[in-house]
């Protein structure tokens, strides 16, 4: 059994319990935040997706002491174009209740950052305070997934599709995802690669109305570059953010010039 296989197993148990809990989902005070897909459409710059992640599944502990509003806040000052909160908490040690505090203190865009197989996940997301929720490719099938992701749409929320090569990008670009992220963590394996950013940008429909993103494995200023050449409109960041002394610092000295489309 993989992580992921882990995970979903988990999940499946998870949503089990959502759906056994009665819970008004009306999300009619819900903030209205920018477009991240016209945020990182307009952008000249390589724009961060700034994470609030205390634990992984590889990693263990990265800052289990970590506050979220701290966090999330110093992430807007920062100039985040949005603040991913991981929502998870058996293996990744987050909740919804992060993320509805998030979404008290910031005016960012919003992603909530699970391992989504149902709607009533959504549901929760949006009731939290999410603008954006993340659908994994490798973690549904193409009906699931498509069903997903109209569910979502049709809610007003944006939806980052997850891919992890050329044949998943076949399949977000099925649905007509606009905001397509290449993770290059193997979610198998949890083994990192950023040259899975530069093969799946071999197939990207650039000059589509489609968005190009690069998540994981991002640690430094040389790395942001590479997506940036690679074609990356954005890189999701998390690890070395939470472990950095200066958020500020480490966040702007991310945001290179963006490249371009590559030719």
């Amino acid at each position: 059994m993989t992580i992921l296989d882990k995970i979903l197993q988990t999940k499946r148990l998870e949503v089990k319990q959502l759906l056994m809990e009665e819970r008004n989902v009306s999300c009619e005070t819900m903030k209205k935040r920018p477009s991240l897909f016209e945020i990182l459409k307009k952008s000249d710059r390589l724009e961060v997706l700034s994470e609030m992640k205390r634990a992984s599944p590889s990693k263990g502990l990265i800052a289990g002491q970590a506050n979220p509003v701290e966090q999330a806040k110093a992430y807007e000052k920062a100039g985040a174009a949005c603040i991913s909160v991981l929502t998870d908490a058996t293996y990744f040690k987050g909740s919804f209740d992060d993320l509805a505090a998030v979404a008290e203190a910031v005016q960012t865009p919003l992603l909530c950052k699970d391992f989504i197989i149902h709607e009533v996940q959504i549901d929760r997301a949006k009731q939290a305070g999410a603008s954006v929720i993340l659908l994994i490719v490798a973690a549904l099938d193409i009906s699931t997934i498509e069903r997903l992701h109209n569910y979502a749409t049709a809610q007003g929320l944006e939806v980052l599709v997850e891919i992890h090569d050329a044949k998943e990008l076949e399949t977000a670009l099925a649905i007509n995802a606009k905001l397509i992220g290449v993770n290059n963590r193997d979610l198998r394996t949890f083994e990192v690669d950023l040259a899975r950013t530069e093969e799946v940008a071999k197939h990207f429909p650039f000059n589509e109305n489609h968005i190009f993103i690069s998540e994981s494995g991002i640690m430094n200023p040389d790395d942001a570059k590479r997506a940036a050449v690679a074609g990356a409109s954005a890189i999701l960041v998390g690890e070395s953010l939470m472990r950095s002394a200066s958020v500020e610092d480490s966040l702007r000295s991310l945001q290179v010039p963006k490249v371009g489309v590559p030719l």
